[in-house]
């Protein structure tokens, strides 16, 4: 990597780092700069705005997420398996890495429109995980299908697309609401410092799978 290059990726690191241990909202081009040990001028070299930079931070937690799908993915066999395992990888990340997870989805904050400055190189790197997403969904009805023996699709049920973004709300909410406690006060369990107990966020995601893609056929 070139000197330019490695100055680059100092700069996200020390940006990643204030985004996990302080929040998204201490991440400033100053603050950066100096965790990065450089001086306070160095990250307009590569980040013209403070959301270019922001951009660059949630691009590393979307490759991170990426490749944890696709490490998931491959120890399961059926697309229902698949998207049970990228659920549990989902609702994991967003409570081992709270602060990447809450900055990646504000796209408020980010270049991720179509005119946007780094839009292409942020979108190259999130739609297509939903794509992937929306691509089981559409496998899981197939199987669901012909395990019922329906010679015709159901052509009342939404496109695969508008299944997959209400399946990835829920999951999103799910994560959420645990992650303030919510749940764990409906539902009646102690609050915990890390995540739900296997059990809870088994039963959690089978609930959320069953309700957008019906129950499991046999």
């Amino acid at each position: 990597m070139s000197e330019e290059g490695s100055l680059r990726e100092r700069l996200i690191d020390a940006g990643v780092d204030l985004v996990l241990t302080e929040g998204s909202a201490s991440v400033g081009l100053r603050e950066t700069a100096r965790r990065a040990g450089v001086s306070h001028g160095a990250p307009r070299r590569y980040f013209p705005t403070h959301h270019a930079l922001l951009s660059a931070i949630a691009q590393r937690g979307f490759e991170d997420l990426g490749a944890r799908f696709e490490a998931a993915i491959a120890g399961a066999t059926t697309p229902r398996a698949q998207l049970e395992a990228v659920a549990r990888v989902y609702v994991g990340y967003a409570l081992e890495r709270r602060g990447m997870f809450e900055l990646m989805f504000r796209h408020d904050l980010l270049d991720s429109g179509p005119q946007a400055p780094d839009q292409s190189r942020l979108r190259r790197t999130t739609l297509p995980l939903f794509a992937r997403i929306t691509q089981l969904v559409a496998r899981c009805r197939s199987e669901r299908d012909a395990a019922l023996g329906a010679d015709e699709p159901d052509e009342t049920a939404p496109p695969p697309a508008v299944t997959a973004a209400a399946l990835w709300s829920n999951l999103h909410g799910t994560a959420q609401l645990w992650a303030w406690g919510s749940l764990q006060l409906t539902l009646g369990d102690p609050p915990l410092d890390g995540g739900p107990a296997d059990g809870q966020c088994d039963r959690l995601i089978a609930a959320v799978l069953a309700a957008h893609l019906g129950p499991v056929t046999s």
